[in-house]
């Protein structure tokens, strides 16, 4: 797919200087630039790039004079780096906007869907599903039975969504991703033996809400999983049942979160970060990579380490816990200088 200079000087809004008629067909870095690339300078350590780049089309800052000779045409825009952003995000859109109902995918009867729908081939959409406008569901992807799904969602390759689902507007749910598998409820008898509890939840996703490859999301025992608007989930994360996590919470790879425990608001929370069952974690909490939390936090708090400690408290302690070998030695120098003083007086 080709789009002139000028074409994309409309979509951003932005003022060409050179060739309008200039075409491109794919995205680089700057110093990487090919002809029929399009790319962009933001950063002033890659400006000398501009001078040497056989991109054809290059988005700058409007702030910018050429101080050499340059063959690549330019497009000036207010925010080169958010103008850049917009493009991909346009051009993802365009990318992936898929329609039809391919070969070899199953649709049960009843299934109620909106304008626009994509169905990939050996995919499976079960009873009383309701799908929105634009939806797009890739290859072998499984939709349960009373599944919900929102309008403008993206349900990749390989994506699982077990039944009685519910999905809001706008989401992307990446390959890999189970949605709706039992929760981890085992009670043990006299013997030891365990015996399943049956898990008759669901999960609820709201608005806006990205969930990477291969992160799980476990159905509630009884009621929801809750994952509220503008939540991020990275790759290979593990949500457990009865969890809740508040709006516009950020949460990294391989991290984990045990059952029942409620996530506030605009959390940041790094990964592989663990976080145990039936705690309440407040709003605006950060919690650094690796850290392991098994208490309530408050409002606001920065936590790292296993058992978490306060951000700033961690950072003291560890300037004491990388000298510990050079403590005990003096430690054991002063024992040494008690018991056996060098005036002989050992009392």
């Amino acid at each position: 797919m080709k789009f002139t200079a000028e074409q994309i000087a409309g979509i951003l809004e932005g003022e060409v200087v050179g060739n309008p008629n200039a075409e491109v067909s794919k995205l680089s870095k700057i110093e990487e630039g090919e002809e029929g690339s399009l790319t962009f300078l933001a950063n002033p350590k890659y400006i000398n790039y501009i001078y040497t780049t056989k991109a054809t089309v290059t988005i700058v800052n409007d702030t910018f004079v050429p101080e050499q000779e340059i063959t690549t045409t330019l497009i000036k825009v207010e925010d080169a780096y958010a103008a850049f952003s917009k493009l991909l995000h346009f051009y993802n859109q365009v990318k992936l906007n898929k329609t039809g109902i391919e070969p070899q995918s199953f649709m049960s009867e009843g299934t109620k869907y909106g304008e626009n729908l994509y169905l990939g081939s050996f995919s499976y959409v079960g009873q009383n599903v309701v799908l929105g406008n634009n939806v797009k569901i890739y290859p072998n992807s499984f939709i349960g039975d009373n599944v919900v799904i929102g309008d403008n969602v993206f349900i990749f390759a390989g994506a699982k969504i077990y039944s009685e689902t519910v999905i809001g507007n706008n989401c992307t749910i990446h390959s890999g991703t189970i949605i709706g598998a039992d929760g981890f409820g085992f009670v043990p008898n006299e013997e030891g033996i365990y015996s399943k509890v049956p898990q008759i939840g669901n999960v609820i996703i709201e608005d806006n809400v990205d969930i990477g490859a291969n992160t799980t999301i476990d159905r509630a025992t009884l009621g929801s999983t809750i994952i509220r608007k503008g939540v991020k989930l990275d790759n290979q994360i593990q949500i457990a049942h009865n969890v809740e996590i508040g709006k516009n919470t950020v949460i990294a790879a391989q991290s984990g979160v045990a059952g029942s425990t409620k996530i506030g608001e605009n959390c940041m929370i790094g990964g592989q970060v663990g976080i145990a069952g039936h705690l309440i974690i407040g709003n605006n909490v950060r919690l650094q990579a690796q850290s392991g939390v098994a208490r309530n936090i408050k409002d606001d708090e920065i936590l790292q380490g296993t058992p978490s400690l306060g951000y700033t408290d961690f950072n003291k302690s560890y300037v004491h816990f990388k000298n510990l070998p050079k403590i005990v030695s003096e430690v054991e120098e002063l024992k040494k200088q008690i018991i056996n003083p060098k005036n002989g007086n050992n009392g």
